[in-house]
């Protein structure tokens, strides 16, 4: 019996977990979530009730996005995200940190301004810049955040620059990040992505298993 990965296609932290696990080929059971009708069963194993959520052969539960990156490649990575011998994650790490505390909060208030009318967007954006300028100093240094190949950092962190970036898409098609702005188009336009984000119906006890593509 293959784990079982309760999702959500546009969640960011969903996403990444996914780019993860198609990476490196572990074959998963994927379970697309209703977010207003969550399963129950996705509710037993993490009471959190947000997604992703992965359940092992055993019954153990992963829920943490970060979490189930590393376990996937920590399994198989036949792409080396985690570098040789895992010598990224020590430098991705304080990266995922910054992205997943400061940017998304950031993020969250230019992206719905209204519910934080104590300043303007236009502060909440500048605010999100001074993440923005730091991989944007990265990347034209190198095509990658962390080098010439495409690591765990730059799959963890870009799901958050797309939903940035789309908040506005003039003012970041216009935004002095040349080399941010290419980045993220590699990303769209990969068969990595094309394959994650592939639209399935929410999914329901009795359903026939949808199985992600193992592409190791």
């Amino acid at each position: 019996m293959p784990p079982v990965l309760y999702t959500f296609r546009r969640c960011p932290y969903a996403m990444r977990a996914r780019l993860a696990l198609h990476a490196s080929g572990v074959a998963i059971e994927l379970r697309e979530v209703e977010l207003r009708n969550k399963p129950e069963s996705m509710l037993t194993a993490s009471p959190k009730g947000s997604v992703p959520v992965l359940v092992l052969p055993d019954g153990s539960v992963i829920d943490e996005s970060w979490e189930i990156m590393l376990w996937a490649l920590h399994r198989h990575d036949p792409e080396r995200w985690l570098g040789n011998d895992g010598t990224y994650i020590d430098t991705a790490t304080p990266l995922i940190i910054e992205n997943d505390t400061t940017f998304k909060g950031c993020l969250d208030h230019y992206k719905y301004p209204d519910r934080y009318p104590e300043n303007t967007q236009a502060h909440y954006r500048l605010q999100a810049e001074i993440f923005l300028k730091d991989l944007e100093s990265r990347l034209r240094s190198s095509p990658w955040l962390l080098g010439n190949t495409l690591s765990i950092a730059d799959a963890g962190i870009f799901p958050f620059i797309r939903q940035f970036a789309d908040v506005d898409k003039n003012w970041f098609a216009h935004a002095p990040y040349v080399s941010l702005r290419r980045w993220l188009r590699q990303f769209l336009s990969s068969e990595q992505f094309d394959a994650v984000m592939k639209k399935y119906p929410p999914w329901k006890p009795g359903d026939m298993p949808i199985m992600m593509a193992n592409k190791a």
